[in-house]
C-alpha cells in the first residue's frame, strides 16, 4: 500500500517562507521521480516542481527561483522549499508519483498579509 503524507503547510506573509515535506511508504522511493502539483480555488491542479531518481528537476515558470524541489532517499521524503511567497502562491498542495494514481492528501498554504 503505497501512502504519500505531507506536511508543512500554514500561513504566511508576503515575502515569507515555508518548506513542505512529503514522505513516502510502500514504494522504492529512490528509483522513482516525484513531483509536487497545487490547486487554487476554482483553478485546475497544476504542475509546481518535479525531481528525478538522478536529481534533475524542472519548475513551472511561475515560481523558478523561488521554489526549490529536493530529495533525501534516506528519509524517503521529497521536499519543497518555498522562498519570497506571493499571494498567488496560494493553493493546496499535493505530493505525486508521477505516471501513478497515487497523490497525497494535499496540504494548505495560504499567503496573506
Amino acid at each position: 500500500q503505497v501512502q504519500l503524507v505531507e506536511s508543512g503547510g500554514g500561513l504566511v506573509q508576503p515575502g515569507g517562507s515555508l518548506r513542505l515535506s512529503c514522505a513516502a511508504s510502500g514504494a522504492i522511493f529512490s528509483i522513482y521521480a516525484w513531483a509536487w502539483y497545487r490547486q487554487a480555488p476554482g483553478k485546475q491542479r497544476e504542475l509546481v516542481a518535479a525531481i528525478t531518481s538522478g536529481g534533475s528537476t524542472n519548475y513551472a515558470d511561475s515560481v523558478k527561483g523561488r521554489f526549490t524541489i529536493s530529495r533525501d532517499n534516506s528519509k524517503n521524503t521529497v521536499y519543497l522549499q518555498m522562498n519570497s511567497l506571493k499571494p498567488e502562491d496560494t493553493a493546496v498542495y499535493y505530493c505525486n508519483w508521477p505516471g501513478t494514481r497515487y497523490w497525497g492528501q494535499g496540504t494548505q498554504v495560504t499567503v496573506s498579509s
